[in-house]
């Protein structure tokens, strides 16, 4: 199986819970306040390979503060560190039969991302050989004797496929990329290679190449329209591809195709999207996992009898991230909700014997004070259904109103989904009511309702935020005259754009790493997205052809506009929405006597991995809601 690299990070989702008693009986709010830092202290850690004698588990956590590799004990549940530093490191694999391990990291954020292999003695090497190429793990042979990787080296726009002798650590060419398709699944017996080639963010195609016979990739996904393909699992007898496909309806089904035939068949569709499914190394298990209103639904299922697999004991919540043991003795899996944050947990297909391997919360906050969700909907000005999920603040009631953020995710194409996050349980401690509308173009709600953005960025995706806060207005709960909005990413991009085009509409705007300036964000794509390219091009806008278009819908050309208090949160190294940027919008804003605050990591990119600047921007982001949004006196410097 080829792991493939996320080409957006995503912001992901707020939920909210109704927070009165038996009778609708005023409840009290939470028992304590938590500041950021206690919040950050609840771990994030997963991982996903076991070592060659399934004892430990090598997994990445944040318990120093920066994401480093760890073996976790599945005996003791002890943690050991690999890693350690000031480099964000995450785990990938152990590997096969040897005490090596294999992890990566960037340099603060930059995303030109190396794999490193540490020896059983501690001794690391960078195994990628350029070092302004990007390098990925992508996963094991079935026979365990190799590995494969996909690195730009070559050529910095596409990624060429690679496989690595373990023994050895020699590695050689599989396929090299001249075409710009995306290498996606390499069958077990090294002849089917299936590709991937992005033609807009609504289209996509597949093509597989016999590598025995090295004959040119050949084309599987006729279809008329537009319609999404991707490939998800080889099968194990190496016969065919299982794929996903949305071209007979609004959601991804999942199907085959044969590749000695050429034959299509249907294998499992479910009334939401299935996002991927996944084989155990022997065969033995096959995971289906759908995306059902923004809630991940998986499906274990024995394939030799079609039996699903039952797990007694599991907590509520989603479950996610599952993966076996080589031997298939053992599988790993994540769960997690917005009151419970994602804790591995172990269970032995041979005994039934299921084990919590971590427990994440910080201690010091009591599960009682977090805040879990529910999905509201409401119907925009043009008819159409908007889902988000919405946190309603513990106490908070017709008798205590209190301020609310519209939060978007990033993407264009993200999802709010369910989730424990520090910062959301923070805003909410803190008595913010939080709705993470899904405006149109996210995924997850059918192909028609993921197209409705494209071109459209500053006009009816912001309209859709707009009228959730109308919806907002209606709850008895919320202070219809204290209503702002955040987002990161794409998220931090609507901010703008709503400060900047409907000035009245929101009291505040807190912007994280958004684009402010379609036209430099454009022009300044990353070499290694260039098989996206034309895609962004025709769900945004091209730079050339539509320039008087991305300057109209460019929040930096229209800061003049701007009137209500803004924060900006940024990474002095992000390749995607580059400093600059803020930089501008700042500069325009200030220019223009608005107020704007401004907050720079020297150490970050796109995404903020590091708990200090996490307390750091949050501390920052919290007295400017205070001050700004819930009207308190600006705090005063301690006096001798």
């Amino acid at each position: 199986m080829i792991r493939r690299p996320q080409l957006f990070f995503i912001l992901t989702a707020v939920f909210l819970a109704a927070c009165a008693g038996p009778g609708g009986e005023h409840v009290t709010g939470p028992s304590q306040t938590y500041t950021i830092e206690q919040f950050v202290k609840t771990l994030s850690i997963g991982g996903s390979s076991f070592s060659p004698d399934e004892t430990k588990l090598l997994v990445s956590s944040n318990e120093t503060g920066v994401f480093h590799v760890y073996e976790l004990d599945l005996a003791s549940k002890e943690r050991a560190a690999v890693t350690q530093g000031d480099d964000t490191t995450f785990a990938e694999a152990y590997l096969p039969n040897d005490g090596r391990i294999l992890f990566s990291r960037d340099q603060e954020g930059n995303e030109i991302d190396h794999l490193y292999l540490r020896d059983a003695d501690g001794t690391v090497r960078d195994l990628t050989d350029d070092e302004e190429a990007k390098e990925h793990f992508t996963g094991f042979s079935n026979d365990l004797q190799s590995f494969y990787t996909i690195s730009n080296a070559r050529d910095p726009r596409f990624f060429d496929l690679f496989e690595w002798d373990v023994a050895t650590l020699e590695k050689r060419m599989v396929y090299e990329n001249s075409q710009g398709l995306d290498p996606q699944e390499l069958s077990p017996d090294r002849q089917w290679l299936v590709l991937g080639k992005t033609n807009t963010t609504n289209d996509s195609d597949l093509f597989v190449a016999n590598l025995v016979d090295g004959g040119d990739p050949v084309l599987i996904s006729q279809h008329e329209g537009e319609a999404s393909f991707g490939a998800a699992a080889t099968s194990v007898d190496s016969t065919r591809v299982y794929y996903t496909t949305n071209e007979e309806g609004e959601f991804s089904v999942l199907k085959s195709y044969e590749f000695a035939t050429g034959a299509h068949e249907d294998v499992y569709a479910a009334d939401w999207d299935v996002v991927f499914t996944y084989f155990s190394r022997l065969g033995t298990y096959r995971v289906i996992g759908t995306n059902e209103d923004g809630y991940t639904k998986v499906k274990i299922t024995r394939t030799e009898t079609g039996e699903d697999l039952e797990i007694p004991g599991l907590p509520a919540g989603t479950v996610s991230g599952i993966a076996f043991s080589s031997s298939e003795t053992l599988m790993k899996l994540t769960v997690s909700s917005d009151t419970f944050p994602a804790s591995i947990f172990v269970f032995n297909l041979e005994s039934g014997e299921l084990v919590q391997l971590t427990d994440p919360l910080n201690p010091e906050i009591d599960p009682a004070d977090l805040v879990a969700s529910e999905v509201a909907r409401f119907d925009a000005r043009d008819g159409m259904t908007i889902p988000g999920p919405l946190y309603k603040p513990l106490g908070a009631g017709p008798h205590n109103k209190v301020p609310v953020l519209l939060w978007v995710h990033g993407g264009p194409g993200g999802q709010s989904r369910a989730g424990y996050r520090a910062e959301r349980q923070f805003l909410l401690n803190h008595g913010y009511g939080l709705f993470a509308v899904n405006n149109r173009g996210s995924s997850g709600y059918g192909k028609s309702f993921f197209a409705a953005d494209d071109g459209r960025h500053g006009r009816e995706p912001l309209w859709d935020c707009i009228d959730a806060k109308e919806y907002l207005k209606t709850l008895d709960w919320v202070d219809q005259d204290r209503i702002g909005i955040l987002g990161g990413s794409y998220g931090g991009y609507m901010v703008l754009a709503a400060l900047a085009f409907e000035p009245e509409e929101f009291a505040v705007g807190v912007d994280i790493f958004g684009v402010a300036n379609w036209l430099r964000t454009l022009n300044n794509i990353p070499p290694w997205w260039e098989s996206f390219r034309l895609a962004l091009y025709k769900e945004v806008g091209h730079p050339e052809d539509d320039e008087e278009f991305l300057r109209a819908t460019s929040p930096v050309f229209h800061a003049d506009k701007i009137t209500k208090p803004l924060i900006i949160l940024q990474g002095a190294n992000d390749p995607r929405v580059l400093k600059a940027e803020s930089d501008d919008m700042v500069e325009a804003i200030q220019a223009n006597g608005g107020i704007v605050e401004y907050v720079v990591f020297d150490d970050e990119g796109h995404g903020f991995t590091k708990s200090a600047n996490r307390v750091e921007g949050w501390e920052k982001l919290l007295g400017f809601l205070d001050t700004y949004l819930k009207g308190l006196p600006e705090p005063t410097e301690p006096t001798d």
